[in-house]
């Protein structure tokens, strides 16, 4: 199997992305790659809280910062810029973990991502944490589109998300919600965590199936888009 430092810059035709990774002590079961929102970074509540349990269940975890975020900017790049250097990134991570498992997923606008280029990359799964179905007050600009329908996916969001909540119309499209949560998913982040380490466990993508989520150590900001 391949390294990498805990991070990483992997230039992209829009600029260098940046890859902060965490490995498992044993060798890994699976490979989940991990994006952001729109105005956030890596650090949202959720995805620490899943980068922790899913190492502690033996999978490589890299959250993938995309360029323009690298480069100081909030305003999101358009989505052809995004889901190319996605691409990139991923071909670069699956040559060094060729052998496992790839997961792709994020929030927000990560999700959207994952979710867009999931059979590009060859995604076994898809995990999209707060996936905004519609801008706010605008149901008839629906992403239902973008969901896969050819991959198995799990959608978990929050009854109270004004970016709406997806409907599972396709058959390997799970959609979970989460009671009392927003779109930054950040009152019980630990909860979220324990939703999608069941979901790859029943996938058999995690070595240690019988073993909860660890509580994170630190948990950082939440991620407002």
């Amino acid at each position: 199997m391949g390294s990498m430092p805990p991070t990483e810059e992997i230039v992209t035709p829009h600029g260098p992305a940046v890859v902060d990774l965490d490995q498992p002590a044993g060798p890994p079961a699976a490979l989940l790659v991990l994006g952001h929102g729109a105005g956030g970074g890596v650090d949202a509540r959720d995805l620490l809280a899943l980068r922790e349990a899913a190492v502690t269940a033996g999978l490589v975890v890299a959250r993938v910062t995309q360029p323009y975020r690298v480069a100081g900017r909030r305003a999101p790049a358009p989505a052809g810029q995004l889901d190319v250097a996605w691409t990139v990134v991923l071909a670069e991570l699956r040559a060094r973990w060729p052998g496992i498992p790839l997961v792709v997923g994020g929030r927000s606008s990560g999700a959207r991502v994952a979710c867009r280029t999931a059979a590009t990359v060859g995604a076994a799964g898809v995990v999209a944490l707060a996936f905004p179905l519609h801008p706010p007050g605008r149901p008839e600009r629906s992403r239902a589109a973008e969901l896969p329908d050819r991959v198995p996916t799990l959608v978990v969001n929050g009854d109270r998300d004004p970016f709406g909540m997806p409907v599972a119309a396709a058959s390997t499209v799970q959609v979970v919600t989460r009671p009392g949560e927003r779109h930054d998913l950040g009152r019980d982040p630990l909860g979220t965590a324990a939703v999608v380490l069941d979901w790859l466990r029943a996938h058999g993508w995690t070595a240690q199936p019988d073993r909860p989520p660890s509580r994170p150590g630190s948990i950082g900001s939440t991620d407002e888009a």
